[in-house]
């Protein structure tokens, strides 16, 4: 009788036993979801705090040095691109910035990577960030402009958006010459 039990208690089959194995999988994948929205909350209110406090402290009133001439905190808005490209298309950018948080979205269904959830936590907490502005803020709706104040010498203006969008998409590019998918498999090519 003890080997009826071991043997039916047992799955028989790799799909049965894969069918066994796929609940331990799943908190994993739920953990890199929790750990993907954790870094876009995180960059999301980090960004909009910074934000709050340079258009009520620093708006209107003249740079403040950070480092000499090197690094400077200046109220800018910025209805372009980055380096103010573009002006003219606003509401391209803010279309953009939705299509980058709906990929994101849907690509966090199939996430079982840890460096790959903190890459896209940053470039969803970052497009977050602009994309508020660029719904919030004047001259209006869809319309609006980014506010930039991290102004280094020699450099375009930018925010903290701007800097987690661009340490997930550096974040990426490694993880993408180093063979790793965001399903967590490795590719050795």
């Amino acid at each position: 009788m003890a080997e009826a039990e071991r043997i039916i208690g047992t799955p028989d089959n790799e799909a049965e036993a894969g069918a066994a194995a796929a609940p331990a999988e799943q908190p994993k994948g739920r953990r890199r979801i929790a750990v993907l929205v954790g870094v876009a909350v995180v960059a999301y209110l980090i960004d909009l705090i910074s934000k709050t406090i340079v258009v009520a402290k620093l708006e209107h009133r003249p740079s403040i040095e950070i480092v000499g001439d090197l690094l400077k905190f200046t109220a800018v808005r910025n209805p372009g691109a980055a380096f103010g490209i573009g002006e003219a298309f606003t509401v391209i950018f803010t279309a953009i910035a939705a299509v980058v948080i709906i990929v994101i979205v849907r690509l966090a269904r199939k996430l079982y990577s840890l460096p790959w959830a903190i890459a896209l936590g940053l470039l969803l907490g970052g497009a977050l960030g602009n994309l508020t502005d660029r719904i919030f803020r004047s001259p209006g709706v869809f319309k609006g402009a980014v506010v930039d104040f991290i102004a280094p010498a020699h450099f375009a203006v930018f925010n903290l958006a701007d800097t987690a969008i661009v340490c997930g998409g550096i974040l990426i590019v490694i993880l993408s010459f180093r063979g790793l998918d965001p399903d967590g498999t490795v590719h050795k090519d």
